[in-house]
């Protein structure tokens, strides 16, 4: 459990969100660097990342919330930070920009189902 002055509080996301086209680039440097940003974000937001899975053609992010921010705004944050602080930094040309495809898929996982997540997400890795 986690508190803040006004809440105790478990609430756990699962994010899935793609490369615009699904495209398979996150490979290589590129996921490194990707998931160098994604922990950035969730440092300056407050938030902690229990699992990060960087597939090439799409992301995988169970992080945990206060209660005030909705799960659209963590996708927004983390699919529009990323992708700023990405084509700010590394991308000198059209072809190196990461774009997210406009949806992602949001989930819930309390307390007891957490660890399901989690293996999931772990799957996902070796497939």
């Amino acid at each position: 459990m986690k508190t803040t002055r006004h809440a105790t509080y478990n609430l756990n996301y699962h994010i899935v969100w793609l490369p615009k086209y699904r495209q398979s680039v996150l490979v290589n440097e590129v996921a490194d660097r990707v998931r160098t940003i994604l922990q950035e974000i969730a440092d300056d937001k407050g938030l902690e990342i229990i699992d990060l899975t960087v597939q090439p053609d799409h992301i995988h992010l169970f992080v945990s919330s206060p209660p005030k921010h909705a799960p659209s705004l963590l996708a927004n944050w983390f699919k529009g930070i990323s992708s700023r602080k990405y084509n700010h930094r590394y991308a000198d040309n059209e072809g190196e920009k990461i774009r997210w495809a406009r949806g992602y898929y949001a989930g819930t996982a309390g307390h007891v189902s957490s660890e399901t997540v989690q293996d999931y997400i772990q799957r996902q890795q070796n497939s």
